[in-house]
């Protein structure tokens, strides 16, 4: 019993410094605040701090503190100025309910896409849905599919995917400043549009068909079960986001393509000349809890929860003022500054391309967009 007093009582003085991660006081933070059922860690540091995504290095401050994750509804937290500011936790005596997360997936799971990025071969060699019952057109949830190229069994699920994108790397001189050698380029993957079951979407930029195969975007909408194998095998349509067409690929099931749970930090350093390199769900443009694609992985160094700021590369235009011309664009060209976008996290990494959610933005978030540390 007492030895529970004292482990009580030491839980109770516990401290941490928010000072010793740089992080900043809100203008209007509260004095004390009482966690609440379905608070997350990033709610309860945006209250006291202006970057809540510092919370992490705020909790680890304190070598007492083992587990800074196990904070429960009814716990208070008290600001303190001893010796600097802190914040003094005082764990409830009876804590009741799961612990506090930082950004559980069951709060992000609506904005987040299931993607992978696999070898070029790897999905030209997939089966693929050939037809559909009745001929129809397209697949709707509880028809059959008929997929050719399938091996398996009875009763063996597969996810639907549809190849979305291409990633092409380039020497750093032969790229476009903004494509920090890695572009992305859409794919048309509907065989009865194309002459094969996805083609590169052509763009005037220079790097159509060029470049290093980094590897495919292929996009799970959806799922089937298998009723009967042969050449094509007969699938039952299980679930889908979108209509299933003719090209759609088979790959197996990822049960686990998430982490359970984001703990948002801040990277060590942004790799150089880090982009937003295109969209998952926008064509121009994506904004708050939206999916971007970015050109750094973890072959950069780039891990799950890491949060970056998003900047606008400023207008190059012409200093017509300063050209003392009647004439306009005539005058020399002068590079506005960066404008401030908003927030993004990773939350899906591969080698040498990532996927970000936009946490916030003030405005539009375009594709060439710098990554920088948050601020």
């Amino acid at each position: 019993m007492i030895r529970k007093i004292i482990v009580l009582l030491a839980g109770m003085l516990v401290t941490v410094a928010v000072y010793a991660a740089g992080a900043q006081l809100r203008a209007n933070h509260p004095d004390t605040y009482t966690v609440r059922r379905g608070d997350t860690l990033w709610d309860i540091s945006a209250k006291f701090l202006s970057k809540p995504w510092l919370w992490p290095e705020i909790w680890q401050a304190n070598p007492q503190v083992r587990n800074p994750h196990l904070i429960y509804p009814g716990d208070v937290l008290n600001l303190s100025f001893i010796n600097g500011p802190s914040l003094r936790l005082e764990p409830s005596v009876h804590r009741e309910g799961e612990a506090v997360p930082a950004i559980p997936l069951s709060e992000l799971k609506m904005f987040l896409k299931d993607m992978r990025v696999v070898n070029s071969n790897e999905v030209s060699s997939a089966p693929y849905v050939v037809g559909f019952e009745e001929a129809r057109l397209r697949g709707a949830v509880g028809q059959n599919i008929y997929v050719r190229g399938l091996k398996g069994e009875p009763g063996q699920r597969w996810a639907i995917v549809r190849p979305t994108h291409v990633f092409r790397g380039f020497e750093q001189d032969d790229a476009n400043d903004a494509d920090n050698g890695i572009v992305s380029h859409t794919l048309d993957s509907n065989a009865a549009m194309v002459n094969s079951p996805w083609r590169e979407d052509s763009r005037n930029d220079g790097h159509y068909g060029k470049g290093d195969d980094l590897g495919v975007e292929v996009s799970v909408i959806g799922t089937a079960e298998t009723l009967r194998m042969g050449d094509p095998a007969t699938l039952l349509l299980l679930d889908s986001t979108q209509e299933i067409r003719s090209g759609d690929r088979l790959m197996p099931v990822d049960d686990k393509p998430y982490d359970p749970f984001y703990y948002p930090h801040s990277p060590k350093s942004v790799p150089a000349n880090a982009r937003v390199i295109g969209f998952a769900d926008a064509l121009d443009a994506a904004g708050s809890r939206q999916v971007v694609m970015l050109s750094v992985g973890a072959h950069d160094g780039v891990d799950n929860g890491q949060t970056f700021t998003i900047y606008e590369p400023g207008e190059t235009i012409h200093d017509d003022v300063a050209s003392n011309s009647w004439n306009r664009g005539v005058g020399k060209k002068v590079t506005l500054p960066d404008e401030y976008v908003g927030h993004v996290m990773v939350f899906r990494t591969f080698d040498r391309v990532s996927y970000g959610l936009v946490m916030d933005s003030l405005r539009p978030v375009h594709i060439g967009g710098r990554l920088r540390m948050p601020e």
